[in-house]
C-alpha cells in the first residue's frame, strides 16, 4: 500500500516545516483567499495587536481606512482618533463585535448609558479609556457617541477589507440585558450595582454563533467585503478563573484560534499568533515580561503578511538583525510606536 502522506508538502510535516528551520525561518501561510491592494479601504477592529497592523498599513502607502478622524476644531482632550478604524477602543471579545454592530444601527439599546469614575467624569462603558478626561456631562458622551456610531456604520458599509483580532473569551456582561464590557466596571468607575454585572467566559459554540451572526449582517450592507481573521499572540494581563493566568490563555487563545479557523471559507486567517508563540520562536519575540511582543516579532510577523496579501517581495526578518539593520531614528520611531500601543486591559492592574 502507498503511504498516504507521500508527496505533502514540507510544510504538512514537522521536522521539514518547523523543527529545521529557526525563529525566522517559518512560514505558516498556506492559504490566502484574498489580496489586497493600495486602493482598498481597509479597516481594522480588535485587540492591542490589530494596532501594529493598522499602523504597518499605513506606514506602508496603503489605504487605512479611518472615517471618525479627529475633528478640525479637536480639543487638547481629544485622543484615540485613528488608532483604530473608529474610535471604538480595544474589542476583545467577539460578542463585542456583534454588539457594537448592533449598537450602530439600532438594534440594540444597552442600559449602561455611562459611568462615573471617581473624579466625577463620566465614561462611556464601551469604550472607557477612549478619552483620558472623561466626558463633564453625560449629554456630552451621548452626543460624542451618537457621532461614533455613525463612523462605525461607514466603517462598515464602506470598507472594502475587514481585518478583526481577536484578543479574548474572558468579559464582563451586564446582568440587565447581556451588554458586554470591555473592561469590568470596577477597574474604571468608581460607583454602581456590582450584581449588575457578571463574568462569564465565551465558549468556542458561543463564539462561533456571534461571529456567524456579525458576518451575516455585515455582508447585507456589504456583500463584497473581505475578511480577515487574526489571534492576538498577547497573553492575558490577569484572568478572573481560578486557575493560572498561564492556563487561562492557553484557553483563550485556543478557543479564539478554533473560533478563527472555523469561521468561514470565505474568510481568511492570518497566524500572527502562530508566528509569535510557536516553539520555533524560542521565545525570541517577547519582551522580558513574556507578554508584550518585540519590535522584531512586529516586523517578522508584517514581513509575512506583506508577502501574502499585500503582495510585497519580502525576505525572512532575521530575530537578531532586525534592529541592527534599522537606521537609528526609525528604532526609535518602532520602539515609540510599540509602546504607544493602547492596551485597556492592563486598567486591571492599574486599578488595584
Amino acid at each position: 500500500m502507498q503511504n498516504p502522506y507521500r508527496g505533502k508538502p514540507d510544510t504538512q510535516f514537522w521536522r521539514r516545516g518547523v523543527s529545521n528551520r529557526g525563529p525566522d525561518g517559518v512560514d505558516p501561510v498556506v492559504r490566502v483567499p484574498f489580496g489586497i491592494s493600495r486602493d482598498d479601504r481597509v479597516a481594522t477592529a480588535g485587540s492591542c495587536f490589530a494596532q501594529h497592523i493598522a499602523r504597518h498599513l499605513r506606514n506602508s502607502g496603503f489605504h487605512y481606512f479611518v472615517p471618525e478622524d479627529r475633528p478640525t476644531l479637536a480639543s487638547a482632550e481629544d485622543e484615540n482618533y485613528g488608532t483604530f478604524s473608529a474610535r471604538y477602543g480595544n474589542i476583545y471579545t467577539v460578542r463585542q463585535l456583534w454588539q457594537l454592530f448592533q449598537r450602530a444601527y439600532g438594534l440594540f439599546e444597552p442600559a449602561d448609558v455611562a459611568w462615573r469614575r471617581a473624579d466625577g467624569r463620566f465614561i462611556d462603558p464601551f469604550r472607557p479609556r477612549i478619552q483620558a478626561g472623561g466626558f463633564e456631562i453625560v449629554e456630552a458622551l451621548v452626543a460624542e457617541r451618537a457621532v461614533h456610531l455613525e463612523a462605525v456604520r461607514r466603517v462598515f458599509e464602506d470598507c472594502n477589507v475587514f481585518i478583526f483580532t481577536l484578543g479574548l473569551t474572558e468579559g464582563w456582561v451586564s446582568t440587565r440585558d447581556g451588554a458586554v464590557f470591555p473592561l469590568a466596571p470596577g477597574t474604571v468607575a468608581s460607583e454602581g450595582d456590582e450584581d449588575a454585572c457578571a463574568f462569564h467566559n465565551f465558549t468556542v459554540g458561543e463564539m462561533e454563533a456571534d461571529l456567524h451572526r456579525f458576518l451575516t449582517a455585515l455582508r447585507r450592507i456589504n456583500p463584497t467585503c473581505r475578511v480577515l481573521l487574526t489571534v492576538s499572540p498577547v497573553a492575558l494581563v490577569a484572568t478572573y478563573e481560578d486557575m493560572h493566568v498561564l492556563e487561562a490563555t492557553t484557553y483563550s487563545k485556543a478557543a479564539l484560534r478554533e473560533t478563527a479557523a472555523r469561521a468561514d471559507p470565505l474568510v481568511g486567517y492570518f497566524p500572527s499568533y502562530e508566528i509569535i508563540t510557536g516553539p520555533q520562536a524560542r521565545s525570541a519575540f517577547f519582551e522580558d515580561d513574556l507578554r508584550e511582543v518585540r519590535p522584531e516579532g512586529v516586523a517578522h510577523v508584517m514581513s509575512i503578511f506583506e508577502r501574502h496579501y499585500l503582495g510585497v517581495k519580502t525576505t525572512p526578518v532575521a530575530v537578531a538583525s532586525v534592529a541592527a539593520a534599522r537606521p537609528l531614528q526609525d528604532q526609535g520611531q518602532v520602539i515609540r510606536e510599540i509602546q504607544a500601543v493602547i492596551c485597556d486591559e492592563e486598567q486591571i492592574e492599574r486599578s488595584l
